[in-house]
């Protein structure tokens, strides 16, 4: 099944969700390993995206300092 792409919010609140499941006490070694891999895939996707968006950004900053 495909996932359906979050916004750049979703996944930051994604990855808080995880944090707090991180910081149980009674969460296996394992299922703790598997949800901080979850957190860092989601992170680097956030990355992704801010740095997009600042690209994009600058992007339209040189066109307007141009016209």
């Amino acid at each position: 099944m495909a996932e359906k792409e979050q916004s750049f919010e979703a996944k930051l609140e994604s990855a808080k969700t995880i944090l707090e499941n991180l910081s149980n006490p009674e969460l296996s070694l394992e299922e703790g390993m598997k949800k901080y891999q979850e957190g860092i895939a989601i992170l680097k996707e956030a990355t992704k995206m801010l740095e997009e968006a600042k690209l994009t950004y600058t992007k339209l900053q040189e066109k307007e300092a141009l016209s």
